[in-house]
């Protein structure tokens, strides 16, 4: 019987993101929020993980992020939700607090409700970024889950790693990023 975890549709991603760190001897962190801790569970699944991962957080609160990721009162005052500008101030500062080459960043709208009439707000929304020496990738976008508050976690995960995969691929390909 095969292991539920990590789950399925992550597995294909995470063999090619963890094969790239490894053959070029990188390292990545991690913070996320609604996607839980999924994304740094499923990298400690690798067998060698310690040879690329330097460690995670799972800032779910925004009382997390004053204590863990360089937030002040004031990003907690005047925080809207999860957006490009958030997931890149904590992969910058995460990335640099463990100092790995990349930090992957996750924040979404898991559901099953939301907390607000704006897309950002609503169920299946997330924020992604992946910062590195070169600067900060983020990305927008929607799982069409709704509130599948599972299915969302699970798919924020999938689509950090494929962001990461695109940071790695195109550094490969001479970006600077």
């Amino acid at each position: 019987m095969a292991s539920a975890f990590p789950p399925s549709s992550i597995r294909p991603i995470l063999n090619e993101v963890t094969s790239l760190l490894i053959s070029r001897n990188e390292t990545i962190s991690v913070a996320e929020t609604a996607a839980g801790g999924i994304i740094s569970a499923s990298l400690l699944s690798v067998p060698g993980a310690s040879k690329f991962y330097r460690g995670g957080l799972t800032l779910y609160t925004l009382e997390s992020r004053i204590q863990f990721a360089g937030w002040t009162e004031e990003n907690k005052r005047n925080y809207n939700g999860p957006n490009a500008e958030v997931v890149s101030g904590l992969a910058k500062n995460v990335r640099e607090r463990l100092g790995s080459t990349y930090c992957l960043c996750e924040s979404g709208t898991a559901g099953p409700g939301g907390s607000g009439a704006t897309p950002n707000r609503k169920p299946d929304f997330v924020a992604l970024a992946v910062a590195s020496e070169g600067g900060v990738v983020t990305e927008e976008t929607t799982t069409g889950a709704k509130g599948d508050r599972e299915k969302n976690m699970v798919e924020f995960a999938r689509l950090g790693l494929e962001l990461l995969k695109r940071v790695l691929v195109e550094k490969a390909e001479g970006s600077k990023i």
